[in-house]
């Protein structure tokens, strides 16, 4: 088999390549909240997904030669992490089904600064006093997503709903936050096309076991028209298409300087949102958002 070439792209060809990754991404989820619309249960949903991701992945280790065989040491760190990427799914599936799409990922997006307080709570560099500061700043733009001046003056609407769906999105970011750790920490030296493979496999065999034992009444219920299960399809075939073109590719597309382009993801779930699903936030989440977006941005960036 004759290498694959890991030149970096041009800096123009790599940012296209994210920016229709985030999209991607977000379509995923616009695709999730259409398929629950319709009836669609939360695992069945992450079954969908992860059995897509897992089949094509499982393709690329047998075409790669690779062997799955892992060091005693490191399997039940990759049985963790797998177990993390389950419980993100499930609590941001969870989050997206009961409050607006765009809402969910932006609170599920704030997991850098979940990451960065673990990695330091478990031993690690402390964050510098640019990157605190900045992390208060994403933390006030939080606050102007969740309109919390609006709560506080008694004009925006808080039920049992929004707050469980903010709470779950808060539990995707640590989830995230802490799978990102483990990744980094205990699996580093796992080849990343074994590591995400056995990790979905991991989330499919989760999703399934709570499935069969109804530990989630509902969660595997079907959708009741054609148009949820052709959201199913399509969310599968976006983040499968979006999760392999990003780790074949992530080699060349130099991610240190070029990651922060990923954050597109949550502008785009805001406009899909309002195109498809008719959701829109208000103009001060909308502000929040792009301080959130903003502040995230410069957390990640990296100068080359």
């Amino acid at each position: 088999m004759s290498p694959v070439s890991s030149a970096p792209f041009a800096r123009h060809i790599a940012v296209l390549i994210l920016l229709c990754l985030g999209c991607a991404f977000a379509g995923n989820h616009i695709a999730a909240r259409v398929a629950f619309d319709d009836g669609a249960g939360v695992l069945l949903a992450i079954l969908t997904r992860s059995g897509g991701t897992l089949l094509a992945l499982t393709g690329l280790v047998i075409w790669q030669r690779q062997t799955i065989r892992l060091p005693t040491a490191s399997v039940r760190w990759q049985l963790l992490l797998g177990l993390l990427i389950a419980t993100q799914s499930l609590f941001l599936y969870s989050a997206v089904a009961r409050i607006p799409v765009a809402l969910a990922l932006l609170v599920a997006n704030i997991f850098p600064i979940i990451l960065a307080l673990l990695t330091w709570g478990l031993g690690g560099p402390r964050p510098t006093a640019r990157n605190a500061a900045l992390m208060g700043v994403i933390l006030i733009g939080l606050l102007l997503v969740l309109d919390i001046p609006g709560l506080l003056r008694g004009g925006a609407n808080l039920d049992t709903q929004w707050i469980a769906g903010v709470a779950l999105a808060f539990g995707a970011a640590c989830a995230f936050a802490s799978a990102l750790w483990v990744t980094d920490h205990k699996l580093s030296q796992v080849r990343g096309s074994v590591r995400s493979m056995l990790t979905m496999l991991v989330v499919f065999c989760s999703a399934a076991i709570a499935g069969a034992s109804d530990a989630l009444p509902g969660a595997l219920n079907t959708p009741a028209t054609a148009s949820g299960w052709l959201a199913l399809l399509i969310l599968m075939v976006l983040y499968g298409t979006g999760f392999i073109t990003l780790f074949i590719s992530i080699p060349r597309l130099d991610m240190p300087r070029n990651a922060p382009v990923m954050n597109i993801e949550p502008l785009a779930t805001l406009v899909m949102g309002w195109l498809v699903l008719g959701q829109m936030l208000s103009a001060i989440q909308i502000l929040g958002g792009a301080v959130v977006v903003a502040g995230i941005v410069l957390l990640t960036y990296r100068r080359a």
